[in-house]
């Protein structure tokens, strides 16, 4: 019982901070990035004359979808049409691994290339957490039309706010497969920390800075 008790507080704690956390950060990096945040707005601006922000629905917290904001990096005519279409039966395989293709990576603006690079389109999800859409540290959220072909197991990266940057991305970011990123994600859900949540984060930190490859 008390064991129980001790726990549900140390969850408790440990959420309330996390939370305190990321409204503090998002709020200070949002204003101190700002004119990152102005000058790629004009570049994108400048380079097609089409919207800054990309929006898509993404599968939040216990399965709720949430709009995420990114700084565009798609050509006008495929930033806002480009679908997905999967159909699975048990679950996302594996080996399945969400890769652009050349077809893809062609439509992507000069803009675009060098803010994928630094993770820089990214950026704007920081107005995400200070929402209450994301946290800092989580499982990325994926697309909606993967998740509606989660199986029950799949499910569980589920549990928790996705965020910004995670435990899957600091070891193999963008390169991993489905399977890999889904044991990392769980992996990170059961043994979450603050120390854990720092050590992502500054990680993320020299990745980005290094430019090995998005998040």
């Amino acid at each position: 019982m008390l064991n129980a008790i001790s726990s549900r507080l140390a969850r408790d704690s440990y959420y309330g901070s996390k939370r305190a956390v990321d409204m503090i950060v998002s709020l200070i990096a949002i204003v101190l990035l700002s004119p990152i945040f102005l000058l790629v707005a004009i570049a994108i601006k400048l380079e097609d004359g089409g919207a800054i922000i990309f929006k898509q629905e993404r599968s939040g917290e216990n399965d709720v979808p949430f709009t995420i904001y990114k700084f565009r990096s798609m050509g006008l005519s495929t930033a806002s049409t480009t679908a997905h279409d999967y159909v699975w039966d048990n679950g996302v395989p594996d080996t399945f691994v969400f890769k652009n293709t050349g077809e893809q990576d062609a439509r992507v603006t000069k803009v675009g290339n060098f803010i994928r690079k630094f993770s820089i389109d990214e950026l704007p999800q920081f107005v995400n957490v200070l929402l209450g859409n994301m946290s800092l540290i989580g499982p990325r959220p994926e697309i909606v039309p993967i998740t509606s072909c989660y199986s029950k197991e799949q499910k569980k990266r589920l549990m928790v706010k996705p965020g910004i940057t995670g435990w899957a991305q600091i070891n193999g970011r963008s390169d991993i497969n489905n399977g890999e990123k889904i044991r990392l994600d769980l992996e990170y859900i059961e043994k979450k920390t603050a120390m854990l949540d720092v050590v992502i984060f500054f990680k993320t930190v020299w990745l980005v800075i290094a430019g090995k490859g998005s998040v």
